[in-house]
């Protein structure tokens, strides 16, 4: 995290330009960063970061991190980190021509990714209505062939093929619009349970080969226990969650939307969402493949990150559907 940089540089006829070299999803800067950033003196920086958290501009349980640094004389100190949150919020607050410039830079980079980002998701959601609608036609073509033409069998095999290819997933998404969504097609209850600790030293073993950061696994709060302990809650005797699907499902719910890392969240939770399917055996279906695929997963990470405490049963029951016995 210390190599994290903002530089200023000099470009053609003396136009200052600013590059942020992000880590990890956002880039973190120390105090003495910040203020070989603006320019600013320490006191300066650090009243402005005060204020932001006293106004409740941000968080700063979400923003902040501390970090063992070692310092000069060789003694190591926990250091507060800030992220990009941070620092553009101080970046408008500063008054100074490197203030300025960082503004400047600032407004032209968020101006380009919002024209852009909203670009290119009305153009995907545009294709992907128009393909769904597409995809719905055919299999209703496909539905009217088979009941009116005689086929040959190899014609048979190939329309059969499409329709179920992709019947459920038209299904679930029909159910989902009416809101008619079950769980249904589940597994059981679960052969395998996690525990703790056991959670804690796989997260340290995916941190060696993708935790590229010293805050990836780092909890920040007691709600990672509280997360597996949940899914195994009961009520008079009975599971509140009784199959390995639900239980999964519930999984990746909660460590994504608790937030227990300072770094890693989505990762670690579609990782241990997979892990918690491969010791239940259930991670690949009877014909060796993946019950749920991976791009798939990553929708849905994203979806939960983003989505309203109210939107939990539903979010469940998608999950559920797409990881039952029907895949």
């Amino acid at each position: 995290m210390t190599n994290s940089q903002i530089e200023i540089y000099q470009i053609d006829k003396g136009i200052p330009e600013i590059s942020v070299r992000l880590e990890d999803e956002t880039v973190w800067l120390n105090l003495n960063q910040l203020t070989d950033l603006f320019q600013k003196d320490k006191s300066v920086i650090s009243r402005h970061i005060s204020n932001i958290f006293k106004e409740k501009e941000l968080d700063k349980n979400a923003v902040v991190a501390k970090n063992a640094t070692t310092a000069k004389d060789g003694k190591v100190y926990q250091v507060d980190f800030y992220n990009l949150d941070v620092i553009i919020s101080v970046g408008y607050r500063i008054k100074s021509q490197r203030g300025t410039q960082f503004r400047i830079w600032a407004n032209r980079i968020l101006k380009e990714y919002l024209i852009k980002g909203y670009s290119i998701n009305e153009r995907r959601i545009s294709q992907q209505a128009e393909q769904l609608k597409e995809l719905q036609q055919s299999v209703k073509m496909l539905a009217n062939v088979l009941e009116y033409k005689e086929i040959t069998k190899s014609e048979g095999i190939g329309l059969l093929k499409i329709i179920s290819d992709y019947a459920y997933a038209l299904d679930i998404l029909d159910k989902y619009d009416y809101q008619t969504l079950e769980i249904t097609e589940t597994s059981g209850k679960e052969i395998y349970q996690l525990t703790y600790n056991e959670v804690v030293r796989q997260i340290q073993a995916v941190k060696i080969i993708y935790g590229n950061s010293p805050l990836f696994g780092n909890e920040k709060d007691e709600s990672l226990k509280s997360s597996i302990s949940t899914i195994y809650q009961t009520f008079d005797g009975v599971d509140l969650y009784p199959s390995i699907e639900e239980k999964a499902a519930n999984l990746l719910y909660f460590i994504t939307k608790n937030h227990s890392f300072t770094d890693g969240n989505k990762r670690i939770a579609a990782f241990l969402f997979l892990y918690f399917l491969e010791k239940n055996e259930i991670l690949l279906n009877g014909f060796g493949k993946k019950r749920i695929a991976d791009n798939a997963l990553v929708a849905l990470t994203l979806m939960i990150a983003v989505s309203k405490p109210e939107e939990k049963d539903t979010m469940i029951k998608v999950i559920v559907n797409l990881i039952n016995k029907k895949n």
